[in-house]
């Protein structure tokens, strides 16, 4: 018997249409069925292989992946117009500090999620909870440099000639960068004192790359240097490339990636499902692991002593940054970068 279905990716198809945006690749839902926006590569082929199945395995329900990067999903799901092309966001802190304020997100049921008391509370609030901790810091190959004290000792000549730089397109460059500003005088809003030191030292740093290019030139041994995660540290350690994972002396950086259910989803049950099970410690533990390398945040998961604290408390110590503030400026920060540094 042929069914004949008017569905949601039918509407939004024709939203797609009528407003110029791209929402193709809407998976077909079933009831027993949730659509969750992930990020591709790593993140995608882990939440196939762990969370996926964990999610059946515990709960009967289909975990549909929708692979969409941070600002592909808010594009998508403001061009709904009401019709969640998906049920819950993956997000880093500048799309999600959007997201909020664009009223993206419906509040979250914390009686819902049995594993919500296992994760550091100064992450959770009432639409987000925290999936997977990033430390960012100073990577270094212990054979050709020394470790580095801290961010100020990247514009030191022996360091500069083996550093890769690379901009403001991510939140560990963003970061890292207002970091770097803060030794030099400048502050979470003004990151001159940075790229003035940049351009100081350009003639002699090593490469000047995309974000995506970084790990690779690290371990083609085109640069012993770069601010990055310890995902990606962890990662190129696996491979074994000779990288270790410096503190700067002024804190590491964290922040977290955080999951949101989207206001109007049609599955809420399900996702909420969805959402315990990747908080769970036993898929935590599992994404922790070679290859994906993730920090967790359960606090019931033992963390290996390759990450730079023995628990997650730690990280209330870390440096934390005000997404608000930055979210502004960051598209004249890429924009200057990109003509003053990458051209």
């Amino acid at each position: 018997m042929t069914r004949h279905l008017f569905n949601r990716r039918a509407v939004l198809g024709g939203a797609a249409a009528a407003t110029g945006v791209a929402l193709s690749g809407l998976p077909a839902r079933a009831s027993g069925d949730v659509i969750a926006a992930i990020y591709p590569g790593s993140w995608e082929e882990a939440f196939r292989s762990i969370v996926g199945p964990a999610l059946t395995e515990a709960s009967g329900v289909n975990l549909e992946l929708d692979p969409l990067y941070a600002v592909d999903q808010i594009a998508k799901a403001r061009a709904a117009r009401g019709l969640a092309p998906f049920d819950v966001f993956v997000l880093d802190p500048g799309p999600a500090a959007s997201g909020m304020e664009m009223g993206l997100y419906q509040p979250l049921d914390m009686s819902k999620l049995s594993n919500a008391a296992k994760l550091p509370q100064v992450f959770v609030d009432d639409f987000s909870i925290p999936v997977a901790a990033q430390v960012v810091g100073i990577a270094y190959n212990p054979t050709k440099v020394a470790k580095p004290a801290g961010w100020a000792d990247l514009f030191k000549p022996e360091f500069a000639s083996r550093l890769g730089l690379t901009g403001f397109q991510t939140t560990f460059g963003t970061t890292s960068l207002i970091e770097i500003s803060k030794i030099f005088g400048g502050s979470e809003t003004d990151v001159a004192p940075a790229m003035e030191k940049i351009k100081e030292i350009l003639p002699q740093v090593a490469a000047v790359a995309q974000p995506s290019a970084m790990a690779g030139l690290f371990q083609q041994g085109q640069i012993d240097l770069m601010y990055t995660n310890t995902q990606t540290v962890a990662t190129l350690k696996g491979r074994g490339v000779d990288i270790e994972f410096a503190v700067p002396e002024t804190g590491a950086i964290a922040f977290v990636t955080t999951m949101h259910i989207v206001k109007d989803a049609e599955n809420v049950e399900n996702a909420y499902k969805y959402l315990d099970t990747v908080i769970s410690a036993g898929v935590q533990d599992k994404l922790m692991q070679a290859p994906f390398n993730f920090i967790p945040v359960n606090g019931d998961v033992d963390l290996l002593d390759t990450l730079p604290m023995a628990s997650l408390d730690e990280m209330n110590g870390f440096v934390r940054h005000d997404w608000t503030k930055i979210n502004p400026l960051r598209p004249g920060w890429i924009e200057q970068f990109n003509r003053e540094v990458a051209a």
